[in-house]
């Protein structure tokens, strides 16, 4: 059967590592696809790069519009990432009647879209499991293997140098600025992080999860991104005396009035699988009305890793490159005139449970001046933890775990405990989920 033409936009970690995968595995792959899947054009910059990679096999350029407008490709693969000129390759492959693979969250958690529109309209097929969580096979299993679920959340530890970060600094009791140095030492983290440490980049694959769980338009801007840099590694050891461990969560629940899509440190307790989930890993963990909970863990980012995805989803293309538009599996799993515009509640009204960290003077009445704002505020408490104060110091820290109740609700009772005179400086906040 004739080969299934691929024009590789970007040749750098994935796109090299889909090359190699894709030529060591062809024989199996071809069993699974039907027919042999092949990259014939490869464009990037950096062509000596390139001719190193493919050892001079394929056609090689700099000019990744000619690749997408040259009539024997089949299917595009994006692999640049950004929303500049990638946006532009991607919408002009799809104007020519090309499939697109790509891995870019990025663009689709704000452009998505227009793409899938552009691409239903063409009908032609966006596919995009190396956008979230790399190796893992989140999306399949979002939009096909849980389609009988009314999907309830989605909790996921989906950035790896932030989990790599806050795994040190538990382990090792170091602050946040020094991990983050080593983090940079060993790759795990770019020169400039703060995509990762600030909480972009989970909430690109937060926003793209939510949109296929719930039949909802990508809303990256809607989401709420707190990243962990100001995170302080005495709080990580206060909830492990708790027993929590804190984990950069990206949070998708599906409420009455809306849905919560939201990316922050969480305290999760520690004896949760996916709080036991350490270094660079992924986990994602979806709750479905039949199935209860199920758990999805691996290799989040890397060439091999990530390149499973895309060929994954270039086999998936390729056996339905023939098939009637109409039959495929949607883009968002929901029949395009099913995708419903469900309003992304704001932070104040999100409801969930609170670590607060107060530092106050040493002396009686304090904790009662306290407990009574909280009881004002229709906040009960499920756990307290009271430092004694150092020898010679007339402060000591108090931890508190509250039980649910709303954002708003949980800022006026932190802004009533912070006019105290007894309390100094501001109360530390991070929310809890118990999942």
């Amino acid at each position: 059967m004739k080969p299934i033409n691929v024009g590789l936009l970007g040749i750098g970690t994935v796109g090299g590592g889909t090359f190699t995968v894709l030529k060591r595995n062809a024989e199996e792959i071809t069993r699974r696809a039907g027919r042999p899947i092949r990259i014939t054009a490869v464009a990037d910059k950096n062509l000596e790069l390139a001719r190193k990679v493919t050892g001079g096999d394929v056609r090689l350029t700099d000019d990744a519009f000619a690749v997408v407008a040259d009539p024997e490709i089949d299917i595009v693969v994006e692999l640049i990432g950004g929303y500049g000129v990638a946006k532009e390759l991607v919408l002009k492959a799809i104007e020519n009647g090309k499939h697109v693979v790509t891995a870019n969250k990025a663009l689709l958690a704000v452009h998505g879209n227009e793409i899938f529109a552009a691409a239903q309209k063409k009908g032609v097929m966006v596919a995009f499991e190396a956008a979230v969580a790399g190796g893992i096979p989140i999306i399949k299993a979002l939009r096909e293997g849980l389609t009988a679920n009314r999907i309830e959340w989605i909790a996921g530890i989906i950035n790896g140098t932030t989990n790599f970060i806050l795994s040190e600094m538990r382990d090792k009791g170091l602050p946040f600025a020094e991990v983050l140095k080593e983090a940079q030492a060993l790759g795990y983290a770019e020169a400039d992080p703060t995509f990762d440490i600030e909480g972009v980049d989970a909430a690109h694959k937060a926003t793209i999860m939510s949109a296929i769980a719930f039949g909802i338009p990508m809303q990256f801007d809607k989401a709420y991104v707190e990243g962990i840099s100001k995170l302080d590694a005495m709080d990580i050891t206060y909830a492990e005396q708790l027993g929590y461990r804190i984990k950069l969560l990206g949070i998708a629940r599906r409420r009455e009035q809306g849905v919560e899509l939201r990316v922050h440190p969480t305290l999760i307790p520690a004896k949760r699988l996916i709080a036991n989930v350490e270094g660079a890993m992924n986990a994602v963990l979806v709750q479905g009305d039949a199935v209860g909970a199920t758990l999805y863990y691996g290799k989040g980012a890397g060439a091999e890793p990530t390149a499973s995805a895309v060929i994954a989803d270039l086999v998936d293309v390729t056996r339905l490159h023939t098939s009637d538009p109409e039959h495929r599996v949607p883009h968002l799993a929901f029949q395009p005139d099913q995708v419903r515009d469900v309003p992304v509640l704001p932070i104040e009204d999100v409801v969930t449970s609170y670590y607060l960290r107060m530092h106050v003077e040493d002396k009686p009445g304090v904790l009662a001046d306290i407990t009574r704002i909280l009881a004002d505020s229709s906040i009960s408490i499920e756990a307290l933890l009271q430092k004694e104060a150092a020898e010679g110091e007339s402060h000591t820290d108090i931890i508190m775990l509250t039980h649910q109740t709303t954002e708003r609700n949980a800022n006026a009772a932190i802004a009533s405990i912070e006019a105290l005179p007894v309390v100094q400086g501001k109360v530390v906040k991070l929310r809890m989920e118990s999942l």
